[in-house]
């Protein structure tokens, strides 16, 4: 790994020296690292993203496809629209996982405090997202708990940018079609679109596919010191899932990869959000922006994952506010706001038949949950010289569950059962009180050269299920907040050319909590995440090249009762070393386009005992489109050309090897309209 590191910082020095002869670079806007709108050359921390222009060329099918651009993260695809995350991480399950990151739209949650759901993306409008960012590693004292391991921001566009209407339809194998349209209109101060997209797939493994629906509405008012930006945003999802195919490797097995053992499998989802961002500027150096919202999420799904097959329906509304300040004296920047977040949220779990006498059929739990967060912030940054900024954050957030269960407490087995499955704790209250620090320099070699390094400290609030949701006896989860310390050094530079960006990362986690051997829940564990990610693009004319890497080792740095056996020092499972993705392209003056991409994916382990491995794999997609005329064009895009077998996540189970299964060659065709 060492000499990896060295050789790809060797290279980026190199174009570097290079890039320093091209024109002056262009400026590049970012708004998530700093919740304000900033040069991405002048953040003091790592950030990537990827624009309105690559995320129409990219014209995903899975939210997957476009998070390969991005160092550092991987969205493992499930079936249908089901996906588990990872942002220098392990790909993180279980019950609370997916608290580990804040996934956004506008900055605002899409799903509230303590309330994750690891599927939580397909949530979001992202096919027609003006922007996708991305901040890798701890950002709680900007964004609070469940911004530990890092941050997605969705970005909505601004109607007064969208200059024609358009509709779209795409075609693929296994009946799949999309449809997408956008509707806008705009006077001097205000401006309206409604966007959205439909979408059918009969899924390639046998009884699987979805339906899905997205709709936003945005109204944008602006004038001279106000905009206000009124977003609306509605999604529903009915799927019929596909589980793990069980068997050494029998994704390479043309006659079983697409076997569904789980025909009856399904899962519903509906949100909806609303919210108003308030901007008020004063003589370019004051501003105040407020940030009313409400949500609303409800789902219901087959566990297919275990064998007893119980079905769950949570729900949760959410009413929030977000308040930021920010006034530049000179030399120094006061940016200052609260959050506040008020949640209801109930949670069901029954099984239809009998299992065994402790995973018996009836109603398993049956609970409500009040929440409420309420968090303070400040951050102070000063230009120290012509070439030096530092900059300081602290946050302090106060999170409360009030927890009541709706069924008896105790075992839900009948009387004698030993080693009950399921246990409902009694009514309680429990509280966290997290406080969250950041430092941060950026040294400036030349106006676009720079050092950057960041020492940040995240959190993330127990998540209701895995305080209320109990098994094997345990009738109180006392567990600890978890809390990570990331250190992070990088050397970023842009021409009008080149833009590179390396990062060297460590980072430690405390009070993991994870779920043992015995089923408990407990919050004893420590993990360690250390390495480098490297992003770099070119541009020549109208030809690109771009690539991103990451090199990474995720360890258990105590023996976490995970096993019958020490994991400690072993490397975490579904944590590969080595992921990363380059694409050339060509882009013409109008819509034509082809690019040629390189996915990579390393191996990995795929239990704590790192006796069972997944071998990774290298696929190649291909991209092309061309115009009809000023206002229609045509685009293709092949996925897996070269027709690899393949795994999209694999998973040791039960004491059998499972895989969710890549698929295989496919051709998808969309013909877009403007007018």
């Amino acid at each position: 790994m060492n000499h990896n590191i060295r050789f790809l910082a060797l290279i980026l020095l190199c174009i570097s020296a290079f890039g320093q002869t091209q024109e002056q670079a262009i400026e590049k806007i970012t708004v998530t690292a700093t919740r304000s709108n900033n040069n991405v050359m002048d953040v003091s921390s790592n950030i990537s993203w990827l624009d309105d222009e690559s995320l129409r060329l990219i014209e995903q099918q899975h939210i997957n496809q476009v998070l390969v651009r991005i160092p550092g993260g991987w969205i493992s695809r499930g079936n249908g629209q089901e996906h588990l995350t990872a942002i220098r991480s392990p790909v993180l399950t279980g019950a609370g996982g997916c608290g580990a990151f804040f996934i956004a739209q506008d900055g605002v949650s899409l799903r509230a405090p303590g309330f994750c759901n690891v599927n939580q993306l397909f949530d979001a409008n992202t096919e027609q997202a003006s922007s996708l960012e991305v901040l890798r590693g701890p950002a709680s004292t900007m964004y609070g708990s469940n911004a530990e391991h890092g941050v997605i921001n969705i970005l909505t566009p601004n109607p007064f940018d969208v200059e024609r209407s358009s509709l779209s339809l795409s075609m693929g194998p296994h009946d799949y079609s999309r449809g997408m349209f956008s509707l806008s209109t705009a006077s001097e101060q205000h401006g309206f679109l409604l966007y959205g997209n439909l979408t059918k797939d009969g899924g390639y493994l046998d009884d699987s596919g979805f339906e899905q629906q997205k709709v936003n509405l945005i109204h944008q008012y602006q004038n001279k010191k106000w905009q206000i930006k009124n977003v609306v945003a509605v999604t529903n999802l009915n799927q019929e899932t596909a589980g793990f195919i069980s068997g050494f490797e029998v994704y390479k097995d043309a006659e079983l990869k697409r076997q569904n053992p789980n025909p009856e499998a399904f899962r519903n989802s509906q949100s909806a959000r609303a919210y108003s961002q308030i901007n008020y500027v004063e003589n370019d150096t004051t501003s105040l922006t407020i940030t009313p919202y409400v949500r609303w999420t409800d789902m219901q799904f087959l566990q297919h994952f275990l064998p007893w097959q119980p079905i769950e329906e949570n729900s949760q509304a959410s009413v929030g506010l977000q308040v930021q300040f920010q006034k530049d004296y000179g030399d120094l920047t006061w940016l200052s706001g609260v959050d506040a977040d008020y949640t209801q949220g109930q949670l069901t779990e029954t099984q239809a038949n009998d299992f065994s006498p402790s995973l018996p059929s009836g109603v398993h739990y049956d609970y409500k949950v009040s929440a409420s967060v309420y968090a303070p912030f400040a951050k102070l940054q000063w230009t120290a010289t012509a070439q030096l900024e530092l900059s300081a954050g602290v946050r302090y957030e106060h999170t409360k569950y009030d927890y009541d269960n709706r069924l008896s407490t105790g075992s839900a087995c009948a009387q004698g059962v030993e080693n009950c499955r399921f246990t409902r704790p009694e009514d309680q209250v429990v509280d966290y009180d997290n406080w969250s620090y950041q430092l941060n320099a950026n040294y400036a070699l030349t106006a676009n050269k720079r050092f950057y390094a960041q020492y940040s400290t995240g959190y993330r609030s127990p998540q209701a299920t895995e305080l209320f949701r109990l098994q094997a006896g345990q009738i109180l989860a006392e567990l600890d907040a978890e809390n990570v310390h990331s250190f992070e050094l990088g050397y970023r530079g842009q021409s009008q050319a080149f833009f590179y960006d390396v990062t060297l990362f460590s980072m430690q986690k405390d009070n993991f909590i994870f779920q043992d051997t015995n089923r408990q829940n407990i919050s004893n564990g420590e993990t360690s995440h250390r390495g480098v990610e490297v992003a770099v693009s070119y541009q020549w004319q109208s030809f690109y090249a771009s690539a991103n890497g990451t090199f990474a080792k995720h360890q258990y740095d105590s023996n976490l009762t995970l096993s019958r056996s020490n994991i400690q020092g072993n490397e975490i499972d579904t944590a590969p070393e080595h992921m990363g993705s380059m694409q050339l392209g060509w882009r013409g003056d109008s819509a034509e386009f082809i690019e040629l991409e390189w996915v990579h994916q390393g191996n990995y382990y795929l239990n704590p005992e790192n006796s069972a491995e997944y071998s990774g794999h290298n696929l190649l997609n291909i991209r092309t489109g061309w115009a009809i005329n000023e206002k229609l064009d045509i685009s293709a895009r092949i996925s897996n050309l070269t027709d690899e077998d393949y795994a999209e996540r694999a998973d040791f189970g039960f004491g059998s090897y499972r895989y969710f299964v890549g698929e295989p060659r496919a051709l998808y065709v969309t013909v877009r309209y403007r007018y």
